[in-house]
């Protein structure tokens, strides 16, 4: 079973950016419970490496993958492999990365805007191109949009997706859907306001749920 096709059940992809030490026991706990099935954790997250291998650990057993994202050069490729990241996503489209993360055999989810740049991050390798900041630019009208010439090539909605629009991104023929701050808020997670966060992820997946049945 390739990446694509293991988050189908559930395809969202959880942003963890700035999460503090210690706490990915109830970071795993909240996913879990709510039926999140990937994390990724920010390369510009403090100890991120160390954070990504106590995440695995504690989320394999659930059947949850981790992975890293903000990745912008090559190096934090290998940081991020060498913490057992199982999967890669960038903010942007970099030769180098998608080509490393290919020779390792891990999914590569570059992020591009454009057409131009979605047709080049998919010829260089990547498994799914994340759309990205997608909510400034038409949200799910641009995915739409972006369907009609690329029908074969998987896309991420990332930037502004919530409970109230994740539907329409489905709808609009996203193939997966990614949130970060509005729900793994930093500030939420350093208080240790699991109860929160788990409220607010359950809804949103809830969402899919509905609109994937």
């Amino acid at each position: 079973m390739n990446f694509l096709e293991f988050l189908q059940p559930m395809p969202v992809v959880g942003i963890l950016r700035d999460i503090p030490q210690g706490a990915e026991e109830a970071c795993v706990n909240a996913s879990a419970k709510c039926g999140l099935k990937a994390i990724e954790v920010t390369m510009n997250t403090a100890a991120a490496t160390e954070i990504i291998a106590k995440l695995k650990s504690i989320a394999k057993p659930l059947g949850i993958k981790v992975g890293a994202g903000t990745v912008r050069h090559g190096s934090d490729v290998e940081k991020a492999i060498s913490a057992g990241a199982e999967f890669i996503v960038t903010p942007n489209t970099r030769h180098e990365v998608i080509r490393l993360s290919n020779t390792a055999g891990i999914p590569i989810i570059p992020g591009a805007l454009t057409p131009t740049e979605v047709q080049k991050a998919y010829d260089l390798g990547a498994t799914a191109i994340k759309i990205f900041p997608v909510n400034c630019v038409g949200g799910p009208e641009y995915i739409k949009a972006l369907r009609g010439p690329f029908r074969d090539i998987p896309l991420m909605a990332c930037g502004g997706v919530n409970a109230e629009n994740a539907a329409s991104y489905l709808k609009a023929s996203a193939n997966l859907l990614s949130f970060g701050g509005s729900i793994f808020n930093a500030e939420l997670m350093k208080a240790g306001d699991w109860t929160t966060i788990e409220a607010k992820m359950q809804k949103l997946l809830d969402a899919v749920k509905a609109a994937i049945a």
